[in-house]
């Protein structure tokens, strides 16, 4: 018995198909994998990071520094080396904060501050200069707050107060302690 061509064809492309089909069926089986992890690794760092905000006349009302800043692309989360945060809002008391480390958030309206943290708020007519210590805080830029659940030092020429957690409203002057309060006023422990 003699093969041809014409017999041989269709065995051959029958056989293709065949192994086709048996390679499609293993690729379709097998669990797909996940893609690999992002590293937590800055994609652009930058040095003497200096931003400013201007208001509608050209003046500055707050400014944002450090002595470094690193943009991390996984979790689009940016870093800040001694930070230090000045808001000159015309109608409130100057604030100037400072931290051995922060984070901003993504739309850059909180800051948030650890380590070694400093608010300076110079004085006004109606409310005399203070200084506040802690260990964090939470700042929300657009509406001069500040917060932490920590541990907080607040003094002012003849008071010192100290708690647990505060809430502090630049615009409206208001200073809220929440735990654990005690003050000194005009020396004497209360």
């Amino acid at each position: 018995m003699k093969l041809s061509s014409a017999r041989l064809f269709p065995l051959v492309l029958i056989l293709t198909l065949a192994l086709l089909s048996f390679w499609l069926e293993r690729l379709v089986r097998e669990e797909p994998q996940p893609p690999p992890k992002r590293r937590h690794e800055p994609d652009y760092v930058v040095e003497g990071f200096h931003l400013v905000e201007y208001n509608r006349a050209g003046l500055p009302v707050s400014t944002l520094s450090a002595a470094k800043m690193l943009h991390f692309p996984d979790d689009d989360s940016t870093d800040l080396v001694a930070p230090r945060a000045v808001q000159t809002k015309p109608e409130h008391a100057r604030l100037t904060l400072s931290a051995m480390r922060g984070t901003l958030s993504q739309d850059g309206n909180e800051i948030f501050l650890y380590d070694k943290v400093q608010m300076l708020r110079d004085g006004t007519a109606a409310l005399p200069g203070s200084q506040l210590r802690t260990d964090f805080l939470h700042v929300v830029t657009p509406r001069s707050l500040l917060r932490s659940d920590r541990e907080v030092h607040f003094t002012e020429p003849g008071r010192s107060l100290s708690a647990r957690g505060m809430e502090y409203d630049n615009q409206a002057g208001h200073l809220t302690l929440h735990a654990q309060v005690r003050g000194v006023y005009g020396g004497k422990l209360k």
